[in-house]
């Protein structure tokens, strides 16, 4: 690792840990800025002591984001929320903390920023999550034109919060649901309930995606370019839930879901505090999530995808009944 102090924006999250992980390995020092620094200890173990160093900073507080980039030869930005709650907003998260993360790395002179977005990301979008997103994007590109934009497809491993949540649910429900298949009608003598098979998938490994970002840091990304970030494969809605019952040896019946019922699912499950799913996620489920073909990729940055089959096996076995010491058979 050729930077000397790289600071770390949502350090403690899904993709940060395997990010941190590798610029330990690369001798890096990392400063570690999360809003609790005490959930970010389990980090420093990854490096000899004192070379991970957790510190308190909340993106939506300037001052705070300019003290933990200070002295930083690089920054990586991988803050972001799936659903809003009490003032984790998707506009002061993504938008107004992405634009504060870029103006303290530009004034603080850092070399290097890899700002992590999401596919789909656009001002444009009927999604308020992918309109933050896209807004995100922009005030990067204005504070910091050199900067690296990685937008990664749904990510999948052993803490994710897409395969993980489809298992959880075929170990409790008879059904699992899918969204984006056409009213069922007759084809050729049979009932086709699934026309295409829903809305489209092109999940990605998240350890392609902190590899992407060590990429960026280390140079092997070209200045001021965006990335898409997918897997080797594109899956229908169906084929994830056929996935997800043949790593865990469960049989469910696969419902087609009309988005006008996930929308009255998604008002009701925003008053929780974890929802299934909100209305705004619906009207992302409503475009595909699957990179565009204009924009480089994995393979541009000479990573090769890992995929989903590989890796699915390692943790989704712990969902089997009798969990993943148990013989798989069909539940």
């Amino acid at each position: 690792m050729a930077t000397r102090l790289v600071t770390v924006f949502g350090a403690s999250g899904f993709v940060g840990r395997h990010v941190v992980q590798r610029l330990a390995v690369g001798g890096a020092q990392v400063r570690a800025a999360v809003r609790n620094p005490d959930n970010a200890l389990f980090l420093k173990p990854m490096g000899y002591v004192g070379q991970i160093t957790p510190v308190q900073a909340n993106i939506r507080n300037a001052a705070s984001v300019r003290a933990a980039v200070a002295g930083a030869d690089a920054v990586v930005n991988l803050v972001g929320v799936l659903h809003e709650s009490g003032k984790q907003r998707f506009d002061a998260v993504h938008a107004a903390g992405a634009g504060n993360v870029a103006r303290a790395a530009h004034a603080a002179g850092c070399a290097v920023l890899a700002h992590v977005s999401a596919l789909g990301a656009s001002t444009s979008s009927p999604s308020r999550y992918a309109r933050s997103k896209g807004a995100g994007e922009k005030a990067v590109r204005d504070a910091f034109p050199d900067a690296v934009i990685l937008r990664p497809s749904v990510m999948f491993g052993p803490q994710d919060g897409f395969f993980n949540r489809f298992a959880k649910m075929a170990q409790i429900s008879p059904v699992l649901p899918v969204f984006g298949c056409p009213f069922p009608r007759f084809r050729n003598g049979r009932l086709d309930c699934y026309g295409a098979g829903g809305t489209k998938f092109q999940p990605v490994h998240v350890g392609d995606v902190a590899d992407a970002v060590i990429k960026a840091l280390e140079g092997g990304a070209a200045k001021g370019k965006t990335y898409e970030l997918a897997g080797p494969r594109v899956y229908s809605s169906v084929d994830v839930m056929r996935l997800v019952m043949a790593e865990t040896g469960r049989r469910r019946l696969i419902v087609p879901v009309p988005f006008w019922v996930g929308s009255v699912l998604g008002f009701f499950g925003g008053f929780l505090p974890a929802p299934p799913i909100t209305r705004d996620q619906v009207k992302l489920l409503k475009a595909d999530n699957v990179p565009g073909g204009k924009l480089p990729t994995l393979r541009d940055l000479g990573i090769e995808p890992t995929a989903a089959e590989l890796i699915l096996p390692t943790y989704l076995d712990a969902y089997r009944r009798g969990g993943r010491y148990s013989r798989a058979r069909l539940a």
